[in-house]
């Protein structure tokens, strides 16, 4: 009687659950930064305030708001609840990248991809923030996956079955511009396998279908696209353009590690050498959306390394293809070996999302600062409050209705259909019964009246003196009286 043999897990486990461990790891250590309060604001307004935000500012990001807001009402808002969704999302892309690698290259290769990409800082980075880049990850993969399954041959006969697997490719495409617009990059990628595919079939209509999948994503998208290209200059005027020197930082930039970074290009450099043409689909998916984004960036404000972390997978299976040419125990050493010199980046990312991770913004401590000493009577003021910081909403999410009364607010920002209040146009006005006044603003201050500039700050200084001031980390905070 022969041996027993033992069952092989499927391919996409291990890279799931090393990823879903890696992840919801310390998954609240670092509190809310300024883009997730962005989430929490937009999430938890009514359906027609929300609409009137993504007409105003964030149109691109609006598809990602309204899951978002649907993922609250039924999960609550905690910092553990808003960062799940990008948990589950970097966990899906690692199990599909690790199928993805398997169908194109075996099974080895999509093991080590899949394991690669869950030990990247990148992945816990964005896979613990409340924002659209890690379901935008897995989106990508699925997309991709869903194409090569949709251009391989199909046994005679079958045509609903080709049919259904175009709707798919089609949905998951649609699906990922929604979520990402800077993830259509992949297209032109998409759009090389097609041709190749045909080249290779003939007798497959596989162009008309791919051109029949693109129905939905213009419809779906276009006008997405068509709003958010008009408040580019609005949400984007913090970009500077895109320079040479940015192309050689930004592995480093996506993978959140300059050693990581340089070790997984490496790795891929080797990968695409060892197939060459084989290695066309991972390598056009890695190359021509980093190079269109920079192209654009060039002209317009929109080069931004975490846009394009959506091409991390990519890179990670080239390298695992490098890494499935060796035995696999040093294989896996190797991607032991990037974990490990990722982990000084993992410490970090967990203590603040912010960059360089020396720039930490202690909202809840600040928060705990007014909690501990304010009076019923107290008032708050923001300063700067048009930044973006988003003082008034690092305060709001950890106090709630608990906040001092914010005398100078005229309109919410969910009433603007904005990311910002508006504020009364005379302070002195709006001030004058305010005996305590709880000051808030960005950066250490050693003297905070006179940090606030033109008519607010005049105002404040009229006949009020600082009682007592605190600096949690990256802002200050200064109860002022009459």
């Amino acid at each position: 009687m022969g041996a027993r043999t033992v069952p092989q897990p499927p391919v996409w486990l291990p890279p799931a659950l090393l990823t879903l461990a890696v992840t919801l790891t310390d998954v609240t250590g670092a509190q809310l930064w300024r883009d997730e309060l962005a989430t929490w604001s937009a999430a938890t307004r009514p359906l027609g305030d929300l609409a009137r935000l993504t007409g105003t500012i964030d149109a691109a990001t609006g598809p990602y708001y309204l899951l978002m807001q649907i993922w609250v009402a039924g999960a609550g808002d905690s910092v553990a609840a808003l960062r799940l969704p990008a948990v589950l999302a970097m966990t899906t892309a690692a199990a599909l990248t690790a199928l993805l690698g398997a169908r194109l290259y075996g099974r080895s290769a999509g093991l080590l991809a899949g394991l690669l990409f869950a030990v990247l800082p990148s992945t816990s980075r964005y896979g613990q923030e409340a924002r659209p880049y890690a379901l935008a990850t897995a989106l990508a993969v699925l997309a991709t996956l869903l194409l090569v399954i949709a251009v391989a041959p199909v046994p005679e006969g079958r045509r609903v079955g080709t049919r259904i697997r175009w709707a798919g490719y089609a949905a998951a495409l649609a699906a990922l511009g929604l979520t990402h617009l800077v993830a259509l990059t992949l297209l032109p990628a998409h759009a090389v396998v097609v041709l190749a595919a045909r080249r290779r079939y003939p007798d497959r209509r596989i162009v008309g279908a791919g051109l029949l999948a693109l129905v939905p994503v213009t419809l779906l998208v276009g006008p997405l696209l068509w709003v958010a290209h008009g408040q580019h200059a609005r949400q984007l005027d913090w970009v500077d353009p895109a320079r040479s020197a940015d192309l050689a930082t930004l592995a480093g930039g996506v993978t959140q590690s300059g050693v990581v970074g340089g070790l997984l290009v490496g790795l891929a450099a080797l990968g695409a050498a060892a197939l060459g043409r084989s290695a066309l689909l991972p390598g056009l998916a890695v190359l021509l959306p980093v190079l269109l984004v920079f192209a654009v960036g060039v002209l317009a404000p929109l080069w931004v390394p975490r846009y394009l972390v959506f091409v991390v997978p990519f890179g990670c299976l080239l390298a695992g293809i490098a890494l499935a040419g060796v035995p696999f125990l040093p294989a896996l050493t190797v991607v032991a070996l990037a974990g490990a010199l990722g982990l000084p980046a993992q410490a970090a990312l967990r203590r603040t999302h912010e960059w360089p991770r020396s720039a930490l913004v202690d909202y809840a401590g600040a928060a705990q600062i007014v909690a501990d000493g304010q009076r019923p009577t107290d008032a708050v003021v923001y300063s700067p409050r048009e930044g973006w910081l988003f003082l008034d909403l690092g305060l709001a999410y950890h106090l709630g209705d608990h906040r001092p009364q914010d005398v100078l607010l005229t309109a919410s920002p969910a009433r603007r259909g904005d990311l910002w209040a508006a504020e009364c146009a005379r302070p002195a006005q709006c001030l004058a019964d305010a005996d305590r006044v709880w000051l808030v603003l960005a950066g250490q201050h050693d003297d905070p009246l006179a940090a606030v500039p033109g008519a607010k700050g005049v105002a404040l200084r009229d006949g009020r003196m600082v009682e007592q001031v605190w600096h949690p980390r990256g802002l200050t905070v200064a109860l002022v009286r009459r």
